[in-house]
């Protein structure tokens, strides 16, 4: 089953030795052939024009898909963690998005992962969640004209951030279709981070199946490469297999050493299972 399986790396965690745009090519030297990004322009949601077709050639040239990629998600470096949810930042996000389309219509990438961001002292939470709700119709809409997917993601170490777990999640998804009739918004499953929270990425895995839009994994407690800790992935995986899951599984750890050593034991580990 295992040997079956399509991986996918997280290029903004791996291979972050080299260059953000030598690492397409880096990936598929190592036999990738489906990479995903965070926002790759920075704390910019409005990159020019070069810096998109500098960024689009990257991958094309490498040979690999981008089979997924964030939305603009603010600062990171300093802690932001989406901007969707924020009045002041509006423009700037939809901006971001009809990128972000242009990017997938160019490259054939579908699902993209839609940073909420943290609740902000002074600010209605209802407030937050009406702002979200029409920028997440908005690039959901976008991304309909590509046969996209908006999807939404819990995440860890982050207290001020709303959605902790897929049940966050669903609320929110269920919460835009209503009012806005939007269909494509999915869930973006992170076993490490639903780990993190408390949450059983198994049971949850076993429960939602097919519903699953995208996985990423790295194991606990360090996020490190699979079969470094103690996540539990070889149970995830095979439960998502055999719950119905049919998408990718992202490689979305941080690498223990160099990014090449780190891949070594990950697929060290992967053999023993195959075996």
């Amino acid at each position: 089953m295992f040997d079956n399986l399509r991986w996918v790396a997280n290029l903004s965690l791996l291979f972050t030795e080299t260059e953000l745009l030598e690492r397409p090519a880096a990936a598929r030297e190592a036999g990738f052939t489906e990479v995903e990004f965070w926002w790759p322009f920075g704390t910019t949601g409005r990159p020019s024009t070069q810096e998109v077709d500098r960024f689009v050639r990257a991958v094309d040239e490498a040979g690999v898909s981008l089979t997924a990629m964030n939305l603009f998600a603010g600062d990171m470096p300093a802690g932001e963690r989406g901007v969707l949810s924020y009045p002041e930042r509006v423009e700037e996000f939809r901006d971001s998005v009809d990128i972000a389309m242009d990017i997938g219509r160019r490259l054939g990438t579908r699902m993209f992962n839609a940073p909420y961001g943290h609740r902000r002292e002074g600010l209605d939470a209802q407030e937050q969640d009406a702002v979200a709700d029409g920028s997440l119709a908005y690039a959901a809409t976008r991304a309909a004209e590509i046969d996209g997917t908006i999807m939404l993601e819990p995440v860890s170490g982050m207290p001020d951030y709303p959605m902790k777990t897929s049940g966050d999640a669903f609320v929110i998804i269920d919460r835009v279709g209503r009012r806005t009739g939007v269909t494509n918004l999915g869930f973006l499953l992170d076993q490490f981070h639903l780990a993190r929270n408390g949450e059983d990425p198994v049971a949850t895995v076993r429960e939602l199946g097919a519903t699953v839009h995208h996985v990423q994994l790295a194991d606990t407690p360090d996020r490190g490469e699979p079969g470094s800790g103690d996540g539990r992935i070889e149970s995830f995986v095979a439960t998502a297999v055999e719950a119905g899951y049919q998408g990718a599984l992202a490689l979305e750890f941080i690498p223990t050493t160099s990014t090449v050593e780190s891949l070594g034991a990950w697929r060290r580990w992967l053999r023993t299972l195959e075996s």
